[in-house]
Parts: structure tokens; sequence; C-alpha cells
């Protein structure tokens, strides 16, 4: 006893120096405060809309709601979300703008953009429509399901949660037939080529033999940490959860559609049509845009950029002797065997030496580059058929997961190695997952900048990384040239297409019409990009709109810089504040060009 007196008075004298210290120190200036105000409202804004969407934070590998899959299309959730952004608004009102930094206002006008745009989304009743043939949460599910996703399946309590999880995904489904057909009294009514695309692979779930269900993958082979006893106690639950609530759940929705609602689906493919719908959709294209553009100036916008995409297309093709139109051209590379791989490991081994060429010059263009490395591996062979040909997979923020670009080697018939540089740019380097890792690794950014992103900044810097594939020693040859410029002219069509369907009125066949005159597509290939746009109105506008924005800018950057501009550093400033809206993108490059320009 008598030793602990000396520690009692270290503690006391210790609690006196550091209430000196305090007292002694002094407040507080005025950018601190609004700076500290500013940090606890967007990160407490994060952490409540992680609760709310716990399925992001899984995505995002933040585990503590693995187990859960709130009711989100139901009243009762809309109104807590709905209460979150109206709060965290107001509170952002009572911030003192004037007092933070040029980061905090990044931060300031960033959130509030989110907030303002989120809130006006209320007014448009979406969730009476919850349900599409592409996208969306029962795909994110099947993917987790099948236990490719985010979702963890390595323990005992992976496995519980999941069920817990599937728990919640019934009750979801149910709810999305109640508001479906709440939506058929309200005149909020999805088109029918929309309905048919939807019905047969919810047929397949239903008809197929529950044994072979995705949502049973898991339990068909167990990770170490699973012990033998357990693992016999889960296959039971998995298959009780399948056959007596998911099934049933699914072949509830199926029959819903197939019976109640196709025969009261619209004929109309529009969204102008619905309810409110100019203004509805005129809000769906500020929300994909983070833009001030219209309809018609997205329209006009991408006109011009079909006419000049398509002449530079056509003076490569006319080079090559080709004399029929851009989908002959195509069709006559298509045809050529030469341009696929034999074997799946080839088409790895092929984007591996794409990422060397790329690698050897990325950085003249890029500085600096992300810290971690990331992995070139094969989609599942369950997932190919409906996966694309590659698409990446950012890095868990945690390092627990590096970084993935997935290719499809199924149907190797599917897969040109022309075709392969454009797409490796785009999704891989110095595309999405260069842009992405990037974004995760700057720890100075509050979460809801780090982590979450906007559709027109993250498609449009890839469509633009697309653009750079001859900075880097690319699309060298002929064909590799017209397939990047393919594509390109399929991102200008969407502008068309996707205005001219939803805000001019254009029926079906016009637009593809438009896109068998336009691109290289072949039909069947255009029916599905023309009922892709039906299903997701302004989806297909972000990458053409944000890769015309940051070229826009680079060109401004360099008229105003002069002999000062080095694109490195342009690409730094697009890079190191992560995505943004493009309006707040704009503000922001000026700035930065200001002070390129005060530099000596």
């Amino acid at each position: 006893m008598p030793k602990a007196l000396p520690n009692c008075r270290s503690a006391l004298w210790l609690a006196l120096l550091v209430a000196a210290g305090v007292a002694a120190a002094p407040p507080l200036d005025r950018q601190a405060l609004a700076s500290v105000a500013l940090g606890r409202l967007v990160e407490g804004y994060w952490q409540e809309h992680l609760s709310l969407d716990p399925v992001q934070a899984t995505l995002l590998a933040d585990h503590r709601h693995d187990g859960e899959l709130p009711n989100s299309i139901g009243s009762a959730h809309l109104a807590r979300e709905y209460a979150l952004q109206k709060r965290s608004l107001a509170e952002l009102a009572a911030i003192d703008v004037a007092g933070l930094s040029a980061q905090g206002r990044l931060t300031f006008d960033a959130f509030k953009w989110d907030r303002e745009l989120e809130i006006e989304g209320y007014r448009f009743p979406s969730e009476l429509m919850p349900v599409g043939p592409t996208g969306g949460l029962p795909q994110l599910i099947a993917q987790f399901g099948a236990g490719a996703g985010a979702q963890p399946f390595a323990t005992i309590s992976d496995y519980e949660a999941w069920l817990r999880r599937l728990d919640g995904y019934v009750v979801w489904l149910d709810q999305a037939v109640a508001n479906l057909r709440r939506g058929l009294s309200r005149g909020y009514v999805l088109p029918r080529v929309v309905v048919e695309r939807m019905l047969p692979p919810l047929a397949a779930i239903v008809a197929g033999d529950a044994a072979h269900s995705l949502f049973l993958r898991p339990v068909a082979a167990f990770p170490p940490a699973v012990p033998a006893a357990e693992q016999a106690r889960l296959r039971s639950a998995y298959r009780a959860a399948v056959t007596e609530r998911i099934t049933p759940a699914y072949r509830r929705l199926h029959d819903f559609l197939r019976r109640e609602y196709l025969p009261r689906a619209r004929e109309s493919v529009g969204w102008r049509e619905l309810p409110q719908g100019r203004e509805w959709y005129a809000y769906r294209v500020r929300r994909a845009t983070s833009s001030t553009l219209t309809p018609d100036q997205i329209h006009q916008l991408g006109l011009d950029e079909v006419r000049r995409i398509g002449a530079d297309f056509d003076r490569i093709a006319a080079e090559l002797g080709s004399r029929g139109d851009r989908r002959a051209t195509m069709d006559s590379l298509r045809a050529d065997p030469r341009a696929y791989y034999e074997r799946e490991q080839d088409l790895l081994d092929g984007y591996g030496m794409i990422r060397t060429r790329v690698r050897a010059r990325l950085a003249e263009l890029v500085d600096p580059l992300p810290r971690a490395e990331f992995e070139i591996r094969a989609v599942p062979p369950s997932l190919a058929p409906s996966q694309p040909a590659g698409f990446y997979r950012p890095p868990a923020p945690d390092g627990s997961r590096p970084g993935t670009y997935y290719v499809n080697t199924s149907d190797l018939k599917s897969r040109p190695r022309y075709a392969m540089e454009a797409l490796y740019l785009r999704e891989a380097e110095p595309g999405h997952l260069l842009q992405v890792s990037l974004q995760q690794q700057t720890r100075g950014l509050p979460s809801f900048r780090r982590y979450g992103g906007y559709g027109a900044f993250v498609e449009g810097w890839g469509a633009y990384a697309e653009s750079l594939g001859r900075d880097l020693g690319l699309y060298a040859d002929a064909p590799s040239a017209l397939a990047a410029l393919a594509g390109d002219l399929l991102r200008a069509s969407r502008l068309v297409v996707d205005t001219g369907l939803h805000a001019r009125g254009w029926s079906r066949p016009q637009a593809l019409d438009y896109l068998l005159a336009n691109t290289a597509l072949a039909a069947t290939e255009a029916g599905v990009e023309v009922d892709r746009t039906i299903a997701n109105p302004a989806q297909g506008l972000a990458g053409k709109i944000g890769e015309l924005r940051i070229r826009a800018l680079r060109a401004h950057a360099a008229q105003a810089l002069g002999p000062r501009f080095d694109v490195r550093a342009f690409h730094r400033a697009m890079l190191a504040d992560g995505a943004l809206p493009l309006a707040v993108l704009d503000a922001e490059t000026e700035r930065w060009i200001a002070l390129q320009g005060a530099a000596p």
C-alpha cells in the first residue's frame, strides 16, 4: 500500500500540469473552430449514413453492419434518411464558411451540393419502381450470395451475418412488390420492355433446382476457420433459407410481375411520360452529371461529339480499305481468327503485358502513383455470363483486400485483342482503379470524400484515361485505335439517345435506328443498349459529360498557363481531392490555375 502513494502524487501532479497547460493554451482561432465544426458534422453524417446503408459499408470493407439489410424502400426508412439529410444541411448552414481553409471550403461545397441534391430527390417516388433488369440491390445481393463479392465468408460469424442479411432481403423483396402495386395505382409504372427483360432471370431462379442456388455456394466449401461440426449446421441453415425464404420471395416477385404488373405496364418508354416526368428526368440528369446542363444542351453535345468522333473513325477505317458502314468495319475485324486468344491464361497474360507497357510510361502523366499494387484475376466462372469483359474492384480502405482488375475469360471469341488496350486504360490504369486507389489513400480527406464518388467524375475520368492511350504508347495499330473510337462513339451516342428517349419523346425504334446508323454496334447489341437506357434514365450520360468537362478544363488550364502548364500537375490536381461534383470541380480548377499562375 505505501508504494501506491508516490504514484498517486505523480498522477495528481500530472493532472495539475495538464490542467495548467490547457488553461494556458490560446483559444482556437476562427479557422480551427470552423474546421472542427465542419469535421464533426461530415464525419457524424458519414457514420449515420453507413448505419442506414450497411451494404455500402460492406462494400467499403467496414464489416460492422454485415448482418444488416434494412427495408430501404419502406416509408419508415425513407423518413429516417430524409431527416438525416435535412438535419445535416441545417447544421451546415451554421458553419462559419469565411473561416474555412481552401480544403475546408471544398468539403463544405461538396457536402452542401450533396445534401441539397439528395433532399430534392425526395420529391420523386423512386421507391415505387425499385427493380430493373440491370444494377440495383438484387444484382448486388446475388453477387454477395455467390461468395464473389465484398460480403466475407471467413468465420462462423460471417456465415451467420449473411443469414441475417438474407432475412432482411426477403423483407425488401416483399416491400418491392407492395411498392410496385402502389405505383400502379398512382401512375408510376415501368415500361413493358423493362418488365419483359426482368422476367427471364427471375424465372430461372424460381424454376431452378434449389440445390444449385447461387445462395448455397458459400457452403459448398468452407474456410479452415469453420469447424466440421459447424459446417453441417450452416449447410442445413442455408438450405432452409433458400427453400423456405429466398426462393419463395423471388417467386412472389416473379408471379406478381408476370400476372399483375405486365398486363398494366406502359407501352411508352420515356421518363417524361410519368407524373412529374419532365422535372424528374431533369433532376436525374443533374444527379448523373453533377452539372447544370439541361437535357437539350446534352442532346446537342451528343450530336456534335458523334460527328467529331465518327469522322475520325471513318478516316482510319478508310485507311484500312473499309468501304462499308461502321458496323461492317468492326464486323470485319471480329471475323479475323487471329484477333482472339485460344486459352484463358493467354488472355490474362495479355493484360499483364499491357500493364507492363502502361507502367513504363505512366509516371509521365500521373504523379504520384498509388502505393498499393493490384491483381489481374479471372472473373469466377459462376458469375462470368452476367459480367462485362473487364471491370475493376477497388482495394479495401484498410488494406485487407488488394485492388483487382477482373478479366472475363469466358467465351474467348467475344474478347478480341484489339479491344483490350482501351478497356484496360479505362478500368485499370490510369482509369478507375488508379483514381479510386489514389482517392482512398489520401488520408486528409473526410470520409464522404475519401470513400464516396460522383458518376460524372469517376466515369468521366475513366473515359478521359482511355483517351490517353497514344500518350502511353498504345493504339499503335488501326484495330486498337478503331476499338477505342467505337467505344467513344457509343458514349457520345448515349447523350443523344438518352435525352431523345426521355426528354424528346423518341420511340424505341427511333433510338435503335440512331444507334445502328451512327455506331459500330450489331443489331442485338443496339437493342440491349436501348433497353438499358429505357430502364436507367440519365445513367449513361455520366461518362461522356465527365470526360468532356475534364478535357475542357485541361484545355482551359493549358491556355491560361501557357509554358507554365504541366500535364502531370494538372492530373495531380484532378485526382488529389478525390471525386468531386463537376460544378465544384470547375471552381476548384480555377483556384488551382490561379495558384499555378502566381507561382514563381
